[in-house]
């Protein structure tokens, strides 16, 4: 496929009690060299619009013809609310839709429809409130596409990566396994090759323990478990450093050297990329047969509909996701 075809990005709104219809409509109003297609209740948006005072031409995407995204518009793919929405105000009785809005995403990527797909912040709780088994979008998409994903921050100039993502910190030990170490790392080489372009990544590995376990005293999964996969993926031709203490692997002297960094769970990845970059980060799935990045924040129930939302990083996702399809394209020429 030529690089000059003009990409169509399918938008997710989110949780639609939250900001995520709030800033796909801020985006709308810019001008954007691609075609954007959001999966979306058609009142819900111009319901929104009208509540942030900004102007939305709402256009069947079944029905037009494909061309570039113009300013106040946005091309849909209707999806119906099973209750009205209310900013601020979440409703177990909406949950489905939220989860179709990603089902159709996904089939519309996978059918070639769409190129990537970017989503706006979900809301697991109202979920689960529901009665549907719900951890991420991450775990969804996986599960959609019968795929071994990892997850994938980008911003403020670094990317990480997780072994483990929404577990309590009491289950992360047990979670790392041998098998889990190296499959993801095997995920997160092959998409940094093929995805991002990057001929031979490093990977910066961290510890799971403090001082990656200080040679056994503050624990001995770096030895019993991350050094021996480390060992074997360096045979295959990894360029793998660690494991290293988290401490001071993200330092800037540090990361200059590395092309991502590969975190053991949630919280010792997440909050120093998102200090650097909150507003401005983007989440990547890797392993997935299709492109999809999301924003970095959660659903701000309390400034929906407010107009003091920041579009920032469905700005940045968006972005990301644009520059993923050209390398893909690119990748695919040269093949």
């Amino acid at each position: 496929m030529s690089a000059d075809i003009l990409a169509t990005v399918a938008l997710t709104t989110g949780e639609p009690a939250g900001i995520g219809p709030d800033i796909c409509i801020q985006i709308a109003q810019q001008a954007w060299p691609c075609r954007l297609v959001v999966i979306a209740d058609r009142e819900l948006l111009q319901t929104r619009a009208r509540q942030l005072r900004l102007p939305l031409k709402l256009i069947d995407a079944a029905t037009s013809s494909s061309k570039q995204h113009e300013a106040g518009s946005l091309h849909i793919v209707p999806v119906p609310l099973a209750e009205p929405a209310r900013a601020g105000e979440l409703n177990p009785h909406n949950a489905d839709y939220v989860l179709t809005t990603l089902r159709e995403a996904v089939k519309g990527c996978q059918s070639g429809q769409f190129d990537a797909m970017v989503t706006a912040p979900v809301h697991k709780g109202v979920i689960n409130d529901a009665h549907i088994p719900f951890t991420g979008h991450t775990e969804y998409l996986a599960e959609l596409t019968h795929s071994s994903v990892v997850m994938m921050l980008v911003g403020g100039g670094m990317r990480v990566t997780l072994a483990t993502t929404h577990l309590p910190l009491k289950d992360v030990a047990a979670a790392i396994t041998a098998d889990t170490i190296a499959n993801k790392l095997r995920i997160i080489h092959h998409d940094l090759v093929t995805r991002f372009l990057i001929a031979s990544p490093c990977i910066a590995v961290a510890g799971l323990n403090p001082h990656a376990g200080e040679s056994g005293h503050l624990g001995r999964e770096e030895i019993d478990i991350i050094i021996p996969v480390l060992s074997q993926l360096r045979a295959e031709g990894m360029n793998l450093i660690g494991p290293l203490p988290a401490d001071t692997l993200f330092t800037p002297a540090q990361l200059q050297h590395y092309d991502c960094v590969f975190a053991m769970y949630h919280d010792q990845g997440l909050p120093v990329l998102k200090h650097a970059s909150f507003g401005e980060g983007v989440n990547v799935t890797l392993g997935l047969p299709i492109i999809r990045t999301s924003v970095d924040h959660g659903t701000a129930l309390e400034i929906a509909g407010s107009g003091r939302s920041h579009a920032g990083s469905l700005c940045a996702a968006i972005e990301l996701a644009l520059q993923l399809i050209r390398n893909h394209r690119s990748g695919q020429h040269a093949s």
